[in-house]
């Protein structure tokens, strides 16, 4: 059975210029059963309802500004696949999660960015579910609990964020070595609970983690770690890392 996954997608420069995240996705994807399709929660998809992306064909979304040309050619076209969508909108409507479709969104970098270091063939659909991140940690551990049954059926579930996100206090010349001692703190809090399983802990993170609104101003790129939390088993780490000097990098997988 597949695990799921936590992945840091750091920045969207990370497609070409993969540093040590890049070969630790390649592995982690070349040891894994090749998945049927891969069910994913991005940071970037914040929405106000829960919704599934039910698009056939979802266009490369470059949902940024400012970064090379050659980032905005980059095209992951998987396809998408609306009759897995349909059953992952049932799932969550079973579960007393009430869930609608779109079928018009795209990948944003939190989908294609990832997924083209994992599966640079881009030809396993890809199906995406929304964040209501104003609903907090403990919707998407519901959101990961409601959808668990899928990996028995062959299908990748991966939360797409970062386990720390703070871009005010990003050093953009700093080295892989460099890492502030607060963004370590908070990381290596939020390990250790999930070590422990500490659910009551991890979802009241805000008031009990060290440093937790300076490693998250905002908490959208850590709320899809509660989706693979939710969705999987045993806690182990796949990558550890920093970027930037605050930016974690760390890749977890459950089960």
């Amino acid at each position: 059975m597949l695990p799921s996954l936590f992945i840091s997608h750091g920045s969207p420069m990370l497609a070409l210029q993969p540093g040590a995240s890049g070969p630790a996705l390649l592995k982690l994807a070349a040891e894994l059963p090749r998945p049927k399709a891969i069910v994913i929660v991005s940071a970037h998809w914040e929405s106000h309802e829960l919704l599934v992306a039910s698009n056939p064909a979802p266009e490369t979304w470059h949902d940024f500004g400012g970064f090379p040309a050659e980032l905005f050619a980059v095209q992951y076209p998987a396809p998408g696949e609306p009759q897995l969508a349909a059953q992952v909108a049932g799932l969550l409507n079973q579960a007393g999660l009430p869930a609608g479709l779109n079928p018009q969104r795209p990948f944003d970098h939190g989908v294609w960015v990832p997924l083209s270091l994992m599966y640079p063939q881009a030809d396993i659909p890809v199906v995406q579910v929304s964040l209501p991140s104003h609903l907090g940690p403990e919707m998407q551990s519901r959101v990961g609990k409601a959808l668990a049954g899928l990996r028995e059926q062959g299908i990748l579930l991966i939360g797409s964020g970062s386990i720390t996100h703070n871009l005010r206090e990003l050093d953009w010349h700093a080295g892989p070595e460099s890492v502030e001692p607060w963004a370590l703190a908070f990381r290596d809090w939020m390990i250790e609970k999930l070590a422990s399983n500490d659910e009551a802990a991890l979802h009241d993170y805000r008031r009990q983690a060290p440093f937790a609104v300076r490693s998250h101003p905002t908490d959208e790129h850590l709320l899809p770690l509660y989706f693979a939390r939710g969705a999987g088993g045993d806690f182990s780490i796949a990558h550890q890392g920093f970027t930037m000097g605050a930016l974690g990098m760390d890749i977890y997988r459950f089960g």
